[in-house]
């Protein structure tokens, strides 16, 4: 399946009917009045958070969706039909704005959550709304309003309570396939992550901490320099950060640097999350250059750093502790 976390659509909600002149014609009723009905209301656009689905992708071949309009009003001061309401679903944390003015219209988050993104028009008034004691025949009614149109932008947002992040081939994606029964793509090459990958580390207790994986970043990739800058959004909702550092990268110290300042640059307090910071791939590291680069990595970050090895599984029970797994 496609990943597909941006994409713009234009919704339409239906015109309202309109409303008609018509006069009751009755045997044994001379005098007759008005008629004519209202129109119905247009149908509006809702979207609706759905949790089964993971992606947009449907909206990508689709831009376009229109609501019902309604019918118009009949004789015999009928109402006309109401025209339908057009639900389209979503990934719960789907957050959407107006594509044209940037206006936040609201954030799709838990199961059933719903916003109505464009309201259908109200029905147009037949002649028997006009009715009066000055105007015992009228010949006037209204067309039916038109209905809301806008173009929006759909963006997902992973809910994740914990986010990986680090440089391309830190060891993100292998640490993930063995918390969890994720299986994203494993190479010794960088940029094998494409795409953000979710995995689901099970507690003692039974349920269980969502992991996210987000492709490495790069120094630059607030600005669009990489592939991380698409992705960072993903870490929004997390209410930790795991901060996996190389160890056997050339300047391990640099890159934690690099990462805090591309977070601190991205903004949405995002640098102010709470981190834990791991040096990854301990077994291919000697053992006193290993307890240089933790030392140095504490004094930077001011806080305990862990040491593992995703590949060998080593240190993982402690690194897990701290988020009540394992």
């Amino acid at each position: 399946m496609q990943f597909i976390d941006q994409v713009k659509v234009q919704v339409q909600a239906g015109d309202g009917g309109d409303g008609i002149v018509t006069f009751r014609r009755e045997k044994f009723v001379p005098t007759g009045g008005p008629s004519g009905g209202n129109g119905g209301h247009g149908g509006s656009v809702i979207l609706v958070a759905n949790p089964q689905l993971q992606t947009l992708l449907d909206f990508k071949y689709r831009q376009l969706y229109k609501a019902e309009i309604g019918e118009r009003g009949g004789p015999k001061g009928m109402t006309g039909a109401c025209g339908q309401d057009l639900r389209l679903e979503v990934p719960c944390g789907t957050t959407v704005y107006n594509a044209v003015t940037g206006a936040f219209l609201g954030d799709l988050v838990v199961a059933g959550d719903e916003i109505c993104v464009a309201k259908g028009g109200k029905g147009g008034l037949g002649n028997k709304h006009f009715l009066s004691n000055s105007n015992r025949a009228p010949e006037k009614c209204l067309p039916g309003l038109p209905g809301e149109e806008f173009t929006l932008r759909l963006e997902l947002k992973l809910i994740a309570e914990v986010g990986i992040l680090g440089m391309p081939n830190a060891g993100k994606s292998t640490l993930i396939s063995v918390l969890s029964a994720a299986k994203p793509k494993i190479a010794d090459y960088p940029f094998t992550t494409l795409v953000p990958n979710l995995g689901v580390v099970r507690k003692d207790s039974g349920d269980g901490t969502v992991f996210a994986d987000i492709p490495g970043l790069i120094e630059g990739a607030h600005e669009g320099i990489g592939l991380g800058h698409d992705f960072l959004r993903h870490v929004e909702r997390t209410r930790l950060l795991v901060h996996l550092v190389d160890g056997t990268a050339p300047d391990p110290i640099a890159n934690y640097h690099t990462i805090q300042r591309e977070l601190e640059s991205y903004g949405r307090h995002l640098f102010e999350r709470p981190q834990i910071v791991a040096i990854n791939k301990s077994d291919s590291i000697d053992e006193a250059l290993l307890a240089l680069i933790k030392s140095e990595l504490e004094q930077a970050c001011s806080s305990e750093v862990l040491v593992i090895s995703a590949v060998t599984q080593t240190g993982l029970k402690p690194f897990c502790s701290g988020f009540g797994t394992g």
